[in-house]
């Protein structure tokens, strides 16, 4: 057992350096995937107070599907190129709103979510799904988060095999 405490009277960098440094122990290449994903989830939720939701959507067809998330319960379902989800995954980057309302297509999940970030998680250049985080107030997420996220999503896909979680 591995016993996570951060020092969140650091910068936004700091911790985020920290978080980096947990992972190599928090995730377990032995483990199951489901398992380690949703530590993961459970891990940056307890990192960083501006977190309201956070969470996996995994694709199936034209579909992404709720996977291991935190937060008020969430759609199953959204539709590749619909909503900030469905659009990360079909541009294959990550995006960053500022203010969901002034997304066109927003799919409103948490009327309490007012900003958002989305991660795709990109494995042998096939889209594998999305990192999705919310906050409840605007402006909540930066450049800063947007690097280091995708170096957790890259430490992720370079450690543990991700297509082993199937879908049934």
């Amino acid at each position: 057992m591995i016993d996570i405490k951060l020092n969140n009277n650091k910068s936004e960098i700091e911790i985020y350096e920290d978080c980096l440094a947990i992972l190599e122990h928090l995730i377990i290449k032995t483990d199951k995937l489901i398992s380690n994903m949703s530590n993961y989830i459970a891990f940056l939720k307890q990192s960083f107070a501006k977190i309201s939701w956070i969470g996996f959507y995994i694709i199936e067809n034209d579909k992404l599907l709720l996977g291991p998330f935190q937060g008020n319960v969430a759609c199953t379902e959204i539709l590749i190129g619909k909503g900030v989800c469905g659009t990360s995954a079909i541009k294959r980057e990550t995006i960053i709103v500022e203010d969901v309302n002034e997304f066109p297509g927003h799919i409103a999940c948490d009327s309490n979510s007012k900003s958002e970030i989305v991660v795709p998680i990109i494995i042998n250049n096939q889209i594998w799904g999305v990192l999705d985080i919310d906050s409840n107030s605007k402006n909540s997420f930066t450049e800063i988060d947007k690097l280091f996220l995708e170096k957790q999503i890259d430490f992720l896909i370079a450690t543990l095999d991700f297509t082993k979680f199937i879908l049934r």
